[in-house]
């Protein structure tokens, strides 16, 4: 039975409207006032909302603009007096779905919220087959960093170049891939996805290039690799950076001449493949350590785009973390929450060291843990004894006269990630967590910075 609030200061109007929905099938709440409408909002989830614009104290325009801002995916019908159509089109401007006229005809009212309700469901079903083909993600952000990312993004993507995305663990940069191909001329074909860091190094060749049947002990029969899947579409290898040094001679030449071979195969096979690869590593102080082939380093390095860290875009934290937190409720089927000014203002503080990944799984968090309607500061303590890192010592002070800033930086996350690894008593899943790391990079950002677990004793 679809639940309908009714917002109207007029008490003969809601009975009027509620005995009229019960008899069609409806189940109904009142709220006399914009106040208590969104109080009610907040208590219960509703299928729909009648809303009267002009009423005493909050109006249905600042009902509609604060359910913007909170991210709440209810259809709206609005009430309004004859002869003021023009505030009616102004309120479907703020995100209602339809208009009717005072004093409402029942069967123009019932129409109205039939069609709003079907929108709504054909919008929940869009997002649920979406969310099971794994595109729900979006690039959202209106800060200046990422304002220049989607320029970028537009002009690069309808061209065939490689592009090399830069940045942090957890930052987006499969987001900013899945944008590439959408925007391309590929995008009917398939985005093909490889994370170099999850394959060990004996089933690189034939993860990326296939196999033949009886090429080795197991392969029963012939397999098709990544770029074969891609054909005509866009592969995405992610953690470029990863790839074992003996197989990078063959992705170059997959890459130049469009050739595969599988393993155990009789001979190449011709690809058509743009692509798209990321990395958190620095490729270039790789190559100068003999870890990475450069003449595969420029061929990649095309078009380079750098995906900005959360910290340096802090403005889009709340648009992120309201969307993140409808989202979390959405999947989890819980009922809408809200962050509170102070929430967000704890959010935006936050220094965010795993990125727009870490932010996700605050909101998640909170969505499933807190039962109170609104998200307040105390809720996210979690975020200042969980992820705060210390204070950094003094610029002023570093090790030594001479220290250069890729120095510096790399002393700093040495420091931070001992701290973490300690306070979790070395227990990796847990400071893998904390640090927003996947338990495999942790592994290997303790390698490459020297730190040794100790042993048990």
């Amino acid at each position: 039975m679809p639940k309908v609030l009714l917002v109207d200061d007029e008490r003969n109007l809601r009975g009027t409207l509620a005995r009229a929905l019960k008899l069609e099938g409806y189940a109904t709440l009142e709220a006399e006032d914009g106040e208590q409408a969104l109080q009610r909002l907040a208590e219960e989830p509703v299928d729909a909302v009648l809303l009267d614009l002009q009423m005493p104290g909050r109006d249905g325009f600042s009902v509609l603009e604060t359910l913007r801002e909170r991210g709440t995916d209810v259809p709206v019908i609005v009430l309004t007096a004859h002869g003021t159509i023009e505030k009616a089109v102004r309120a479907v401007q703020l995100g209602a779905a339809d208009f009717v006229e005072k004093p409402p005809s029942t069967e123009r009212l019932l129409v109205a919220l039939e069609n709003a309700l079907r929108r709504s469901r054909l919008q929940a079903d869009n997002r649920r087959l979406a969310a099971e083909a794994g595109l729900t993600d979006e690039i959202l952000g209106t800060s200046a960093p990422m304002r220049q990312l989607a320029e970028t993004v537009r002009r690069v993507a309808p061209t065939l170049a490689p592009v090399l995305l830069l940045g942090e663990n957890g930052v987006g940069k499969e987001l900013v891939a899945r944008a590439i191909h959408a925007g391309s001329p590929r995008r009917e074909r398939s985005l093909v996805t490889l994370n170099c860091a999850a394959i060990p190094d004996t089933l690189f060749e034939s993860e990326l290039f296939g196999h033949a049947r009886g090429a080795f002990t197991g392969a029963t029969e012939a397999r098709r690799g990544k770029f074969q899947e891609a054909d005509g579409g866009t592969i995405f290898l992610d953690e470029v950076g990863e790839i074992p040094l003996a197989l990078q001679p063959k992705l170059l030449r997959a890459l130049e001449s469009g050739d595969v071979e599988r393993v155990g195969g009789r001979g190449p096979e011709r690809v058509d493949v743009r692509i798209v690869a990321a990395t958190n590593r620095d490729l270039e102080a790789e190559v100068a350590a003999g870890r990475f082939r450069q003449d595969l380093y420029f061929r990649l390095l095309v078009v380079p785009v750098r995906v900005p860290p959360l910290r340096e875009r802090r403005e889009d934290v709340a648009l992120l973390a309201r969307h993140f937190l409808a989202e979390a409720c959405r999947k989890n089927r819980i009922r809408s929450k809200m962050l509170s000014d102070a929430a967000l203002d704890v959010l935006s503080k936050h220094a965010w060291p795993g990125n727009v990944r870490e932010l996700r799984n605050a909101m998640e968090r909170v969505a499933i843990l807190v039962t109170e309607p609104a998200i307040e500061p105390r809720h996210l303590a979690f975020l200042q004894t969980g992820t705060a890192p210390a204070p950094a010592p003094p610029l002023s002070t570093p090790t030594s006269e001479r220290e250069d800033l890729a120095s510096y930086l790399e002393r700093m996350e040495r420091d931070a990630i001992l701290r973490v690894c300690e306070r979790h008593h070395w227990r990796m899943t847990r400071a893998a967590a904390e640090l927003g790391l996947e338990r495999s990079h942790l592994y290997k950002k303790l390698k490459s910075l020297g730190i040794e677990r100790p042993t048990e004793e």
